[in-house]
């Protein structure tokens, strides 16, 4: 590796540090993926949801961050369509740092108003931070501001979040981290998590041309001293249980998305490009990509489990 190459690769973990300890992941694609930051949203379309995610950010550079998420949630019918349960695991890796998460949701939802419905949820989650040096290489092998051996430690960490939904809007406000947990990495280090608040919101635009639709989406994030403002815009298009959608997002002095992808029958897949405005710069951006399966499985319901294509937005 080169000296230039050294010195990107070192500025990039700095900055990452920074984000990790401010930011919880932030996916291009949120609204696809927006049970992960609101528990509330869990169960609320009557459908089974499964999603997943790989993000690689500042592509290019060596030790750069990798996202994996996984998650999956249900309306509880055997209590009442008012109950759901969600399940979902997060693996985030940043330079010498890997944090993991296991989050079980919960949340009732009930009619509000002639079509809308308002949900409430709670998260219970296990969160594991590893540092591993082994990859580093310290003028000073005893500095004492890294550990000289692979240290971990966990705690567990909650949430909560409210969400309102109609067929031609949605609003979602969370915090993640209530509690502020403090990670303990054995006996001379220790990770301090911020706490964290989400207001999401999106429409549902219908256009002269029945076959298109406009679906804007905005979230705003911030552990009350540093904020982070996310604006997208997909327009889709529908066709015999066919849906493909081409979108853009911004976020102000951080970055520019592109996005594509479709979906059929059922299964959703999309591909976004983050371009960062400043810093790395746009030919390192953040590669994202998203699948989700939906389908009705709610058996108690005569003649419901059809398995039919979801709804978009």
């Amino acid at each position: 590796m080169g000296r230039r190459k050294i010195i990107a690769t070192a500025m990039l973990l700095a900055s990452a540090v920074a984000a990790h300890a401010q930011w919880d992941v932030q996916f291009s694609d949120f609204t696809t993926l927006r049970s992960f930051y609101n528990p509330a949203i869990s169960g609320t379309d009557g459908l089974l949801n499964v999603a997943a995610a790989y993000s690689i950010q500042m592509s290019g550079y060596e030790h750069a961050p990798v996202t994996m998420y996984a998650g999956a949630d249900i309306p509880i019918y055997i209590l009442s369509p008012r109950h759901g349960a969600g399940l979902s695991f997060m693996n985030d890796q940043i330079g010498i740092f890997k944090t993991q998460r296991m989050a079980l949701q919960y949340a009732y939802n009930t009619k509000l108003g002639e079509k809308g419905r308002l949900a409430i949820g709670a998260q219970a989650a296990m969160m594991n931070e590893t540092i591993d040096p082994s990859d580093m290489i310290l003028n000073d092998q005893n500095d004492p501001a890294f550990p000289s051996s692979s240290t971990e430690g966990e705690s567990v960490d909650f949430g909560a979040g409210i969400y309102y939904y109609h067929p031609r809007l949605w609003l979602a406000l969370s915090s993640i981290h209530l509690t502020a947990p403090t990670l303990n990495m054995g006996e001379k280090y220790e990770i301090s998590i911020s706490r964290m608040y989400y207001f999401m919101a999106g429409g549902n635009i219908k256009l002269k041309n029945t076959l298109l639709s406009l679906h804007p989406a905005v979230m705003v994030q911030t552990d009350m001293q540093s904020w982070r403002e996310d604006i997208q815009c997909k327009l889709a298009y529908e066709y015999e249980g066919r849906k493909f959608y081409a979108g853009v997002g911004y976020s102000p002095n951080i970055s520019v998305t592109a996005m594509i992808g479709g979906n059929f029958h059922g299964i959703q897949l999309g591909y976004s490009y983050q371009m960062y405005t400043a810093g790395v710069g746009i030919q390192n951006g953040a590669h994202e990509l998203v699948f989700r399966y939906q389908t009705d499985l709610d058996l108690f319901r005569k003649g419901k489990n059809l398995h039919k294509s979801a709804r978009f937005l």
